[in-house]
């Protein structure tokens, strides 16, 4: 039994390790992985300690760095915060991170660019329709509906 145990052990390890390698990733991913490939309770918890204890699993860091390369696609806070919260983020860790950003990030100055590009490749299009399929582009990227609505009515 013990030695089914570390050898169940051994194989979740070589997952995780193999997750890793190619982007960090949260707890609750992780835990999910390794549930879907049916591994027990007790060897889920064993390597995420293994992995807690190497600091190669921090909810904290995965969350900034999500956030960070999110913000360059550009996306908007309430997306970023819903995907987050997909990945098992405590919305403790969100709000946090949000504060961080608010002096560095200016969604009105990202959505007003994003717009006024989105119009540009609408310009054979009547102004209406275009107003409203750009609306339709910023919110599906999860901008501030008050911020779009601001921009769009600008345009």
């Amino acid at each position: 039994m013990a030695s089914e145990l570390s050898s169940d052990v051994t194989k979740a390890k070589r997952i995780v390790f193999q997750l890793l390698k190619f982007r960090a990733r949260s707890r609750k991913e992780i835990e999910d992985r390794l549930k879907k490939k049916k591994f027990t309770r007790e060897t889920i918890n064993s390597v995420i300690d293994y992995f807690d204890k190497l600091d190669l699993i921090n909810d904290q860091e995965f969350a900034s760095c999500w956030m960070k390369s999110r913000l360059t696609k550009p996306l908007g806070l309430r997306r970023i915060s819903f995907e987050l919260k997909q990945k098992g983020i405590t919305e403790e860790i969100i709000e946090q991170l949000k504060d961080n950003i608010k002096d560095s990030y200016n969604e009105y100055e990202v959505v007003s660019d994003l717009a006024k590009s989105k119009l540009n490749k609408l310009k054979n299009i009547e102004l209406d329709k275009a107003k409203s399929r750009i609306y339709r582009y910023l919110l599906s990227r999860g901008f501030s509906i008050d911020v779009i609505n601001e921009v769009v009515s600008e345009l």
